[in-house]
């Protein structure tokens, strides 16, 4: 077989079942090597930048690894923003794009990018954005190459790899195919760490000193949710989330205190504002999670903080305590440790809840309040859905008034944060959940970035519902201006008409201009399992909670 049929067996053997790409010269004979599997199903994008976020959807829940590729140079270079997301948020991903051929490299060549004779250098751009890239250069390679770099996106933290494949090695044969062998061994802490960890949760417990739990995405990453609601119950600590791991625990649960952050609940803040410890799992202190990286934010208390990566530990806070552990097991090994050293019995922990979700909106205006759509649509999403929050202020209306109790889960679009990442990645998240509701709540300047890839959604029937919170503006930033200078500039755009422009592309669209029409026409979407667009006009003198008031 040739090297891209080497390739396109071996995602298979490994349970991928989607990859997304776009059409070229330099991958063509990748098109046909897909064209012949049976088990993997090829989503033809329209610009391969939704390619990249697609694949980071498609890792996002579930254990596999997300695939994108594209033609060499320019179609490469769309990749980027994915695999930034990808490198930010810990997803596993291997974008694979062509390469000038080696005798033609230096010469101009059409869409070269080897870095020779002013052409941009693709290599140490991947390089500098994957956790390591890779140039094809025999085809005997290939396996190697493949089974190094589908390891080293898994292990450890995860995070996007990329393969150059060549021009002239892409039909040359592989003499040496053979399965390849994952190895993805899990990070743990030495038992002396954890017995020292342990020692100090217990002999806090013992003193009933004030504990909170901070669960950031790795712990959604690491499947630790049912450990970790043991845990917490066991030792009655009550809990928060960062704004990307909001939902992993049920937030009606007696130990829920909400999201904690620039947009998170009173309660949470208050609560942590009061506690002597603070015990962070699988999260690295996002400026979102720390006020704007408050240098004070931990003084006065102990930090205990669990994370997968060394890097993370210490990099914005200092930790009084640290284990380099995946977060399952460290869970499973400081619980049994506590376990034998807690005296007495624990009593069932009160708190006081302050959440925005329970708090009535006082609002009179004649549009719709973007947070009281989004309390509707909270009361009406069908349980382990998944709702994606593109960049902007839906993205913190949906991290305040979301309340999430029945496996639901939460993504924004991290820290590198690209408008339009999960208006596409939401794709890539239906295509590895098909079982699952997937809702993308996004701006209409987000949606305007690339909304044409409801074709796409249409084309392969991916029924994914898009709620847009039409109010003809960058919001947020809007906000930010009069915040910072009293007043604000090019923030107002003109917005097509969305129900037209989903009938169009063959999907179903909706306006909602009241209130009272939304649950209805929301249910309507939901059953109908396609592609819907739903086009909701909300306020934009209204603005998402939110403390930060400097850039």
């Amino acid at each position: 077989m040739d090297v891209n049929e080497a390739i396109v067996k071996t995602i298979e053997s490994i349970g991928v079942d989607t990859v997304f790409g776009g059409s070229g010269q330099v991958n063509g004979s990748m098109l046909l090597a897909l064209k012949k599997s049976e088990k993997i199903k090829t989503i033809i994008i329209k610009n391969e930048q939704a390619a990249s976020f697609m694949a980071c959807g498609y890792s996002m829940y579930s254990e596999k690894l997300g695939v994108c590729f594209a033609t060499g140079g320019p179609g490469a270079f769309n990749l980027f923003s994915g695999l930034a997301v990808a490198l930010y948020d810990s997803l596993p991903v291997l974008a694979i794009t062509g390469y000038t051929s080696k005798m033609n490299r230096g010469k101009g060549a059409l869409n070269e990018s080897s870095g020779l004779n002013r052409t941009p250098d693709s290599h140490k751009m991947f390089s500098a954005t994957t956790k390591k890239s890779y140039i094809i250069e025999d085809p005997n390679e290939t396996m190697d190459i493949l089974e190094e770099a589908i390891n080293i996106a898994f292990n450890g933290r995860p995070g996007p790899v990329h393969i150059h494949v060549p021009k002239d090695i892409t039909i040359a044969k592989v003499d040496n195919f053979h399965p390849i062998n994952l190895d993805i061994k899990p990070v743990i802490e030495s038992p002396n760490k954890v017995n020292e960890v342990g020692a100090f949760l217990a002999d806090t417990i013992n003193k009933n000193e004030k504990i909170v739990a901070l669960l950031g995405y790795g712990c959604i990453r690491s499947h630790a949710e049912k450990d970790i609601k043991k845990f917490l119950e066991k030792f009655q600590i009550p809990f928060m989330t960062t704004m990307d791991g909001k939902g992993q625990l049920p937030e009606d649960h007696p130990l829920s205190l909400g999201v904690f952050g620039t947009s998170g609940d009173p309660g949470a803040k208050t609560y942590f504002d009061e506690a002597k410890v603070v015990l962070a799992m699988g999260n690295s202190f996002a400026q979102n999670a720390t006020f704007g990286f408050k240098p004070d934010l931990y003084k006065g208390k102990t930090l205990i903080h669990i994370n997968i990566d060394p890097v993370e530990i210490g990099k914005v806070y200092p930790a009084d305590y640290s284990l380099v552990s995946d977060i399952k097991p460290a869970v499973k090994s400081l619980s049994r440790i506590i376990s034998h050293q807690v005296t007495g019995e624990i009593s069932p922990k009160t708190i006081t809840k302050d959440k925005y979700y329970d708090i009535k909106i006082e609002y009179s205006g004649s549009k719709i309040h973007p947070g009281a759509m989004v309390q509707i649509l909270s009361k009406n999403l069908p349980k382990n859905s998944i709702i994606m929050g593109d960049a902007g202020s839906h993205m913190l209306w949906l991290n305040c008034y979301l309340h999430l109790t029945k496996n639901q889960r939460y993504q924004n679009p991290g820290s590198f944060g690209p408008m339009a990442s999960h208006v596409n990645g939401s794709i890539g998240v239906k295509a590895a959940n098909p079982d699952k509701t997937v809702i993308c709540g996004c701006g209409d300047g987000a949606y305007l970035m690339a909304g044409f890839e409801l074709l796409t959604a249409v084309q392969h029937d991916i029924p994914v519902v898009w709620v847009i919170f039409n109010n003809g503006e960058f919001n947020v930033i809007k906000k930010l201006l009069l915040n910072l200078w009293g007043e604000q500039a090019f923030m107002q755009f003109k917005n097509p008409d969305y129900v037209k422009y989903a009938k169009a592309c063959g999907a179903k669209g909706y306006r909602v201009e009241k209130i009272e029409d939304f649950e209805k026409i929301f249910k309507r979407a939901v059953r109908s399992k396609k592609p819907v667009l739903i086009d909701v006009v909300v306020e934009s003198e209204v603005y998402p909670p939110f403390s930060l008031s400097k850039v």
